[in-house]
């Protein structure tokens, strides 16, 4: 075992004796509480619940003023209670930020082997509005990823959502370090400044010269510097939003339709793709030979040639599907996954 193994397992053996002293010193306090509750009632003569309120006050060190006068035998049984309870509260306050420090290390230390394990992810650097949504379609379609955020209030936000995350500047070539770059599959930046996209993808480049880069971008202007700078692709969400609102004016069939089908709606269908493996039975097929729209009941929108990336839309029925191709398809999400199992896998 190493050092560092074993003082994570002293510190976690520490956090189960501080969670039984803590379940002992609040039986402790609860029996306070009730002798104290008893004795008021027994010395002074009072109700159960002006004892309990006297109880309370007394450990709680609050400082009102007393319930009723109290008689010399009370006094000194308030003496006792405060001796008693009042370092009883004290423990139960220190044990607790002990308990919850050891948790949140505990569950930190967790997150960190789980993102050492990770390979073949995406890394999000930057969760604000656009960085959320991709990280809830990415865990939605069950896609490994690690969040790279600076600010630490947004932690909490990841916390719940048990989101994989580091604290960090994605600028960093540490940061990117620790969240698997090397073994990284892609990196998506929605950082709020141009400039500190383009600062990490060249960063990045330089770590993984493979790695796939998704870069956001606020305006045009910057997307020759992003692409410059080593980005594969540049998207602009504010122009693709204002694009967007103007097809829901000029076509609004149109865009309905697209709602429908890239939100799997109405229509209960999907679009996704899907790569043509070697030897699968679709390899080497036409449309046509493959029986492809009976055995499959999905559309084919376009292929696209996996040697020269170039694309063929509305396919005729002679086009001829090659391994590594890539099908552009569209149809219900359980005929897609059958097309992958049985039409593009390996035999």
């Amino acid at each position: 075992m190493s050092h560092r193994d074993s003082v994570f397992g002293s510190r976690s053996r520490l956090g189960i004796f501080a969670r039984r002293e803590l379940v002992v010193a609040n039986v402790f306090l609860g029996t306070v509480v009730l002798l104290g509750t008893i004795g008021y009632s027994l010395i002074e003569g009072w109700s159960w619940q002006d004892s309990l309120y006297m109880t309370f006050i007394t450990l709680t060190t609050i400082g009102f003023q007393e319930v009723h006068e109290l008689s010399e035998s009370g006094r000194m049984f308030t003496i006792l209670v405060g001796l008693t309870g009042i370092g009883s509260v004290a423990f139960i306050a220190t044990r607790s930020a002990q308990v919850l420090l050891n948790t949140t290390g505990f569950r930190h230390r967790a997150m960190m082997r789980s993102i050492n394990k990770t390979n073949d992810h995406y890394i999000l650097a930057g969760f604000g509005r656009i960085g959320n949504r991709i990280a809830l379609d990415l865990q939605r379609n069950d896609v490994p990823f690690i969040v790279i955020e600076s600010n630490d209030d947004k932690t909490e936000s990841l916390d719940r959502t048990g989101m994989m995350y580091l604290v960090g500047d994605a600028e960093d070539e540490d940061v990117l370090m620790q969240a698997g770059i090397e073994r990284a599959k892609g990196l998506i930046l929605t950082l709020p400044e141009d400039r500190a996209n383009v600062f990490a993808t060249l960063v990045a480049r330089e770590l993984n010269p493979d790695l796939f880069i998704l870069v956001r971008t606020d305006t045009n202007a910057n997307r020759r510097k992003l692409i410059r700078s080593g980005a594969d692709k540049v998207v602009a969400p504010y122009e693709i939003g204002a694009d967007r609102m103007a097809q829901v004016l000029l076509r609004p069939s149109v865009d309905r339709f697209m709602e429908r089908v890239l939100q799997a709606g109405a229509l209960n269908y999907t679009m996704d793709e899907v790569v043509v493996m070697q030897h699968s039975p679709l390899a080497g097929k036409t449309l046509q030979e493959a029986n492809f729209r009976q055995q499959f009941d999905a559309i084919v929108v376009a292929v696209m040639d996996g040697d020269t990336l170039n694309m063929s839309f509305n396919p005729g029925p002679d086009e001829t599907i090659k391994a590594d191709d890539t099908l552009i398809v569209m149809g219900s999400a359980e005929m897609i996954s059958r097309l992958k199992k049985d039409g593009c896998t390996s035999r």
